[in-house]
């Protein structure tokens, strides 16, 4: 049976007497309740001075800072809400990171999944926090991969603490004080830049799919481009196009390769890369002879036909440092600790050499 708000108040107190502080995830799931309903609870307690409120924790009055910081502080045991825009593509291995990092300090991962509809990523962490959570790791659905009109406004609602996956908050916007992690792409994008120039191609071009990432890649590209001093031709810029949209991708390579001799090129993702070597080859354009290519994205990437070198995102050690990034944040909570700088990590990708762009060796 439920209790009432005045029993429940009374049993919180009885309980915070007993063990002298208590998180409020812990309370809540003895209690029964959401931890939004006991988070209410909680202020109303501490407005009447009966109970304090201590970086997550209810705290017994008269117990001091210290003294809370003196029993177990960690994140053992924690509920940690993950938000992504889909469980495919490299998000399958972030949550696998992620999971992998929380189990291994006693905690547990819940996943919230938005299917890149922007307004759900609230209704999933609201759900998430009201079961529980007490942090959130959040990939939002920004398309461009950055908050436009006030998109981040939810993020800074919630007292928890977050950390955005492969996503970034520019300087200037109010969720760049968020703690983040992610794939330093425009790098992957001038390694690959910097492979094709190693090669001897001297005219390239890039087909990339309009999302999160376009915006990076596309950057890493141009830098390398201008750094290396390879031939530039405005026609054979790199072209962003709707996923999905081959037909497109297929006309544009054919005309850069036969009338702007372009001999390599950039394709993201790598399932698109696939798709496309066939569409040329029918086209006459044979893949590594009359185009090298990379991918980025390294999911299917050696099971292509023609296997594809690739850029590979760390996306299993991106989900990994964000959840041991948010649990260090959870700790210092429980202990009481001044919080430590919030921190950006760019994890470098890597490229994996395979036998499309020609005369490199395989390897797998």
């Amino acid at each position: 049976m439920r209790l009432h708000v005045d029993q429940r108040h009374e049993r919180v107190l009885e309980l915070v007497r007993e063990r002298g502080s208590l998180r409020v995830a812990e309370l809540a799931a003895e209690l029964g309740v959401s931890a939004v309903t006991l988070r209410r609870d909680v202020e109303a307690l501490a407005a009447q001075g009966r109970v304090q409120r201590l970086h997550g924790a209810v705290v017994w009055p008269g117990d001091t800072a210290a003294e809370v910081r003196e029993r177990p502080a960690g994140a053992e045991g924690a509920v940690i809400g993950m938000i992504v825009p889909t469980t495919n593509y490299i998000f399958a291995d972030i949550v696998r990171g992620a999971r992998e990092a929380v189990a291994a300090q006693g905690g547990r991962l819940v996943l919230g999944v938005s299917g890149y509809v922007d307004a759900e990523d609230s209704v999933q962490a609201d759900h998430l926090l009201s079961g529980g959570a007490e942090g959130l790791l959040v990939a939002p659905s920004w398309f461009g991969g950055v908050p436009e009109n006030g998109q981040e406004k939810w993020l800074l609602e919630h007292d928890v603490p977050a950390v955005l996956v492969e996503r970034l908050a520019p300087p200037g916007n109010p969720a760049a004080v968020l703690d983040r992690v992610r794939t330093d792409r425009a790098h992957g994008a001038a390694v690959a830049v910097g492979h094709f120039a190693s090669l001897g191609h001297r005219r390239i071009t890039a087909v990339l799919q309009e999302g999160p990432h376009a915006n990076q890649i596309t950057a890493g590209y141009q830098a390398a481009v201008q750094a290396l001093g390879l031939d530039v031709d405005k026609g054979a810029a790199p072209t962003v196009r709707e996923h999905g949209d081959y037909e497109a991708s297929v006309d544009y390579l054919v005309e850069a390769v036969k009338k702007r001799r372009v001999t390599a090129a950039l394709v993201h993702s790598d399932e698109d890369a696939i798709v496309l070597v066939p569409r040329l080859q029918a086209c006459g354009i044979r893949v590594p002879d009359d185009l090298a290519l990379i991918a980025y994205e390294d999911e299917v990437a050696g099971l292509s036909d023609v296997p594809l070198t690739a850029v590979a995102p760390p996306t299993r050690s991106v989900g990994e440092l964000a959840a041991k990034l948010l649990l260090e944040r959870l700790a210092e909570r429980r202990s009481g600790q001044q919080p430590g700088p919030r921190q950006h990590l760019d994890l470098l990708p890597e490229l994996r050499v395979r036998s499309s762009c020609g005369d490199e060796s395989i390897a797998e």
